[in-house]
């Protein structure tokens, strides 16, 4: 279970969608593999004609305005968050449309009835929440028969865990939340659900302007101790760790499938 500081911490984060975008746009940028996160994920997911997902924790539904187009027109999405100001960044997103809806929901009390949904998502979220036992049981409550679990998440190999580890004579420690990761993410899952499987998305980051990552870092500012760090010192540092010109950066991102345990 996650404390109430890191919790606040989440808050904070995500009262607005600036940090959210700073951190995607060096994944735009930089990122090796071009198909692209979210492409990815859509691409593992199997929806069927009359499907209806329930997407927790949708950000800014990047990944549906980039896919809408492959969706048959009997899906009915319903697309919730937490923060009320991100599900406005994803209403506005996405706009009005006869088959999405909107709804603040809180992953640990789903106000929705059992069995109700063929595909449930939860992306890069689940390590946030306090207590993920409840929350992944609610999951588990409001999947259908046959439905269908997605959750992506990180390793524990990734982005902060490799520039902790170049800043290392600063003091400065590996901060990465590991409540729910590529690690330790199946073993959480198998006790809600059957047929757990791990996909890996192979991926990298060149940086060839180091200020981008450094507003990266301090786009967790509320979470990292690397963002305590003055500017000038992490950025000389990092330029030292470049190779021609490119800091290559590691990054570690997969998802989970996952079927319904009490419902095989």
């Amino acid at each position: 279970m996650g404390s109430l500081n890191e919790h606040s911490a989440v808050q904070k984060q995500y009262s607005t969608a600036n940090n959210l975008n700073t951190r995607i746009s060096i994944h735009d940028k930089y990122s090796t593999n071009k198909l692209g996160f979210n492409n990815w994920l859509f691409s593992n997911y199997d929806i069927s004609p009359n499907s209806e997902i329930l997407d927790i924790g949708c950000g800014t539904a990047r990944i549906w305005k980039q896919n809408l187009h492959l969706l048959h027109k009997s899906v009915k999405l319903r697309l919730t968050d937490f923060s009320a100001v991100m599900l406005s960044d994803a209403k506005n997103t996405i706009g009005e449309r006869e088959n999405i809806s909107y709804d603040i929901v809180d992953i640990e009390n789903i106000p929705y009835e059992d069995g109700r949904f063929d595909i449930v998502t939860a992306n890069m979220m689940l390590y946030h929440v306090p207590d993920l036992n409840r929350g992944l049981s609610e999951v588990q409550r409001v999947l259908s028969d046959k439905g269908c679990f997605y959750c992506a998440t990180y390793g524990e190999n990734g982005i902060m865990p490799y520039i902790a580890t170049l800043l290392k004579n600063y003091n400065v420690i590996d901060q990465t939340n590991k409540n729910f990761t590529l690690q330790n993410g199946s073993d959480i899952l198998k006790k809600h659900f059957s047929d757990v499987k791990r996909l890996d998305y192979e991926d990298a980051l060149e940086v060839t302007d180091i200020d981008d990552i450094i507003d990266y870092i301090y786009s967790l500012k509320s979470i990292s101790s690397c963002a305590e760090l003055d500017r000038k010192i992490l950025k000389n540092i990092l330029e030292q760790n470049m190779v021609n010109g490119i800091l290559r950066i590691p990054k570690e991102y997969g998802t989970f499938i996952c079927r319904n345990k009490s419902k095989l």
